[in-house]
């Protein structure tokens, strides 16, 4: 008690000797200053989350149609590929996350490390993805071990990646700002990878194959002059189109790691406490899962996830084999897309003026009508693309609201268990493994459906129970997991009010940790 009281005097009768306090306001204004980001750091962070999003948009819209129609597997077969690839890649993010959470500080932070070694391998499996091996009985086991592969190393550049929003500054006004800008990259990746494997294969895409169903006049002179009138495709043009475009998308994920691990540095007074004792890793999922405000975003953005991750599974194929745009699907999605780009400064905009919750009721909501119209009004180009540039401005708010509320509820955390951090990656490992989790569901099951409806293989028409199903998956079924994800919201105890005061808190700890940190650098100079 004794040294605590002379400790305590000294830093009284040190604040009184110091005139005016400069040495003191001079180190405050030094830390707000090492915590502010310039717009160079934030871009350079933002471009970081590309590669994601460019590899999982090509795999999301794109992987699906390849192994039906390129890879020409049997879609149960297919299905078993989506499904085991994501279910195997959701199982990597806690594992990759408790990893994290428990690898040392070096010289260049944390979580950047895990994000530069993984680049090269990673690159090399997405690549092997798109490739058609020549030979028929072990297809299904390559396209399995590359995609799994793949996912684990993109799992080892994602969820670091992911964490480092807690590590670039301790100012939530800072994260939140560099996640605006993380997110309006993040969608002009999804652009960028729906431009360059839409476009790039639909300049070979090989034509469909005549079935029983196409006996039609009109349906059958129409497409055989279009076809006359052109060079024959091959299915092995198509082939080196989807190499080329994956060659492409190769590129641009290195170069984003190389900016992201020059343009940003970890902070590490950013968790300026000591972190916890290594913990077990199902001690940690305990612990997250344990914190409610957690486990009810988590839950709320399962369902929708999953809603829309269905309509982005399904609706490539469902563009080209319901409504019949089989040389315009990949235009549509890339539609969808730009005015999700466009969309993204309104939802900042709009979370920041009517909080995040309300952002995430609105936004959602938005997109349900056009879910349904899309399937109810009669194959028509110019209203597909009416009707997918307004669905885009709902895609943007399920880009960016997720990542925008991850942070409140790790200070949440924070500050009812001061005593217990270094846990960040944990919680963004979690969040991805059920986004994954439930990705891998939607695939897999859409997928079965189809098999189960007679889905026909590069088939100019598909029998109605194909059409059917594909109408369900990319309406009925994501609007209901949308409406049920908002039901769950509702309880979400996070409101504008409980975050702020979690802001204001948590400043205050770290104002009093660096006057504590003052005080005992001042005792030791004496």
């Amino acid at each position: 008690m004794a040294k605590g009281e002379g400790g305590e005097q000294y830093s009284n009768a040190s604040l009184l000797n110091k005139p005016g306090s400069s040495d003191g306001i001079q180190l405050a204004r030094k830390h707000e200053h090492r915590n502010r980001l310039s717009v160079c750091n934030k871009i350079c962070y933002a471009v970081g989350g590309a590669p994601y999003q460019i590899t999982g948009c090509a795999l999301g819209f794109f992987l699906q149609i390849y192994l039906l129609d390129v890879a020409q597997l049997d879609p149960f077969y297919a299905s078993i590929i989506l499904f085991v690839g994501r279910a195997w890649d959701a199982i990597t993010d806690p594992t990759v996350g408790f990893l994290v959470s428990r690898s040392p500080w070096t010289r260049f932070g944390r979580m950047l490390p895990w994000i530069v070694l993984s680049t090269p391998l990673a690159v090399l499996s997405y690549f092997l993805i798109w490739y058609v091996p020549p030979f028929e009985d072990g297809k299904v086991i390559w396209y399995l071990f590359f995609y799994c592969i793949f996912q684990t190393l993109q799992t080892c550049f994602h969820v670091p990646y992911s964490a480092l929003t807690m590590f670039i500054s301790s100012e939530q006004k800072e994260r939140d700002s560099a996640t605006a800008y993380r997110m309006t990259v993040e969608v002009l990746g999804t652009v960028l990878g729906t431009a360059i494997q839409g476009q790039i294969v639909g300049m070979a895409n090989a034509p469909c194959l005549p079935g029983p169903g196409d006996i039609i006049a009109n349906l059958s002179n129409s497409s055989k002059l279009l076809n006359n009138s052109e060079p024959v495709i091959s299915l092995e043009h198509t082939k080196a189109a989807y190499m080329i475009a994956s060659g492409v998308i190769c590129l641009i994920y290195v170069l984003c790691a190389i900016v992201l691990f020059f343009g940003v540095r970890e902070q590490k007074e950013s968790s300026s406490r000591p972190r916890s004792e290594p913990m077990g890793f199902f001690q940690g999922i305990k612990l997250v899962m344990g914190h409610g405000p957690y486990a009810k975003l988590v839950m709320v953005f399962l369902f929708t996830s999953l809603g829309f991750m269905l309509l982005e599974g399904n609706f490539a194929l469902f563009c080209s084999s319901t409504l019949g745009f089989r040389n315009d699907f990949q235009n549509i999605l890339l539609v969808i897309m730009l005015s999700a780009t466009l969309a993204i400064p309104f939802w900042q905009w709009f979370l920041s003026r009517f909080g995040k919750k309300t952002a995430v009721c609105v936004g959602s909501l938005s997109v349900i009508p056009f879910m349904i119209l899309v399937v109810c009004v009669k194959s028509n180009l110019i209203v597909t693309y009416i009707v997918s540039f307004a669905a885009g401005v709902g895609v943007a708010a399920a880009f960016l609201l997720p990542w925008s509320m991850l942070p409140d509820v790790v200070d949440d955390f924070q500050v009812q268990n001061p005593d217990s951090t270094g846990h960040e990656a944990l919680f963004y490992s979690f969040y991805v493994f059920f986004t994954k989790f439930a990705s891998g569901i939607s695939l897999g099951i859409s997928t079965l459906s189809l098999d189960f409806a007679g889905y026909i293989s590069r088939g100019c028409t598909q029998p109605a129970a194909v059409d059917l199903t594909l109408k369900l998956l990319v309406s009925a079924a994501p609007v209901a997991l949308i409406l049920i994800g908002l039901v769950i919201l509702y309880w979400y105890p996070i409101d504008e009010e409980r975050r702020q005061g979690n802001r204001k808190l948590l400043q205050e700890q770290r104002d009093n940790e660096a006057d504590s940190e003052t005080d005992s650098t001042e005792l030791a100079i004496v």
